[in-house]
């Protein structure tokens, strides 16, 4: 996701109201280095919450397909990398079905990605971590969406039951 340059995000501040401003910034000051995405996701995305959804998910697919797969520790790596970014996309959001979203397209894209990562215990377990913390995650879901989502979740290969 390409974040707009400065000048499109000033013309934006000078359409909104003070309270705005204040509750925008008092919530920008809990970040450090990921202002300008922050400020992007609350001036943009946080009206369409369904486009930043697809907007992450396509950055997760194409970061997958760019892995450098000739060594594994390269391939653990990015795959690190990946799941950290779209933590930080997640924080953004603060959206429980937008988390639980955006995990189970990371978990789909790696259990798919080749070489598979089914033999090697270390990417399984940060598998498995997701899985239970999108199962935890459901709780606080309506029940409709409990359903829905754990029944995708069921759906995941290796999945423990």
């Amino acid at each position: 996701m390409k974040a707009p340059s400065l000048a499109i995000l000033k013309k934006e501040l000078k359409h909104r109201s003070p309270e705005e401003l204040e509750a925008l910034c008092l919530r920008l000051a809990r970040f450090k280095k990921e202002n300008k995405e922050l400020l992007v996701y609350l001036l943009f995305d946080v009206d369409n919450e369904a486009h930043y959804v697809e907007e992450v998910k396509e950055y997760i697919s194409e970061a997958f397909t760019e892995i450098n797969t000739h060594s594994f520790h390269y391939i653990k790596k990015s795959i690190r990398r990946i799941l950290r970014v779209t933590k930080r996309y997640i924080r953004y959001s603060s959206v429980k079905e937008t988390e639980i979203e955006l995990l189970l397209h990371f978990c789909k894209t790696l259990i798919e990605f080749k070489p598979t990562i089914k033999n090697n215990a270390a990417m399984m377990r940060l598998y498995y971590n997701q899985i239970k913390l999108m199962e935890r995650k459901l709780e606080g879901l309506h029940e409709d969406l409990q359903y829905d989502y754990s029944q995708e979740i069921a759906k995941l290969p290796f999945t423990e039951k």
